[in-house]
């Protein structure tokens, strides 16, 4: 959509229009992404798990959901759905057999060079028209947004471990993806 046509902020937002911007722009995104991974057969954030996998596979389930920075549930359903289309396994670990250890299977493995090529597709339809130098500050930005969040919700988690400050509640934890 084109900046002329993009729809008004609703006025509800505009005290908040960094974080408007960013909400249609991760809508955005994601609506791209998902497009592109439907034609590899996979379901939005399914290809993070596999990255995390591509580089080293076996990780246990925890291990998983931690380097992709998913909650369990979302993991415990996309390394099921995954392990059904025949992506992945799980097995015991040798150390604790309640540790389950997620492996790929040949065929996904052979999802690397897709992945890859698609998440370089995305790259270059999101950074069309920008200069290396806009890229780089963008990202710089968009970390320093994130660790301001990652800060506040350890706050907000500190204070709810000490009782709550009664002040804040239902604060979201950023981690609502759904593979």
């Amino acid at each position: 959509m084109s900046a002329a046509a993009r729809p008004p902020v609703p006025s509800t937002a505009r005290s908040g229009h960094l974080s408007y911007a960013i909400f249609t722009l991760a809508r955005a995104h994601r609506a791209r992404a998902a497009g592109m991974l439907r034609e590899l057969g996979l379901h939005p954030g399914q290809e993070l798990l596999l990255m995390q996998l591509f580089d080293r596979d076996g990780q246990s389930q925890s291990e998983l959901l931690e380097s992709a920075g998913l909650d369990h549930s979302t993991v415990s359903k996309s390394v099921k759905r995954m392990q059904e289309a025949g992506l992945l396994t799980r097995t015991p670990s040798e150390h604790d057999r309640r540790v389950m250890n997620v492996h790929l299977t040949d065929q996904g493995r052979a999802l690397r060079r897709p992945i890859e090529k698609m998440w370089a597709a995305l790259e270059a339809t999101a950074t069309e028209g920008l200069d290396p130098a806009a890229v780089e500050a963008f990202v710089a930005t968009a970390l320093a947004v994130e660790q301001s969040i990652c800060r506040s919700d350890r706050a907000d988690a500190s204070a709810d471990a000490d009782g709550g400050t009664g002040t804040e509640t239902n604060r979201p934890t950023g981690r609502t993806h759904r593979p």
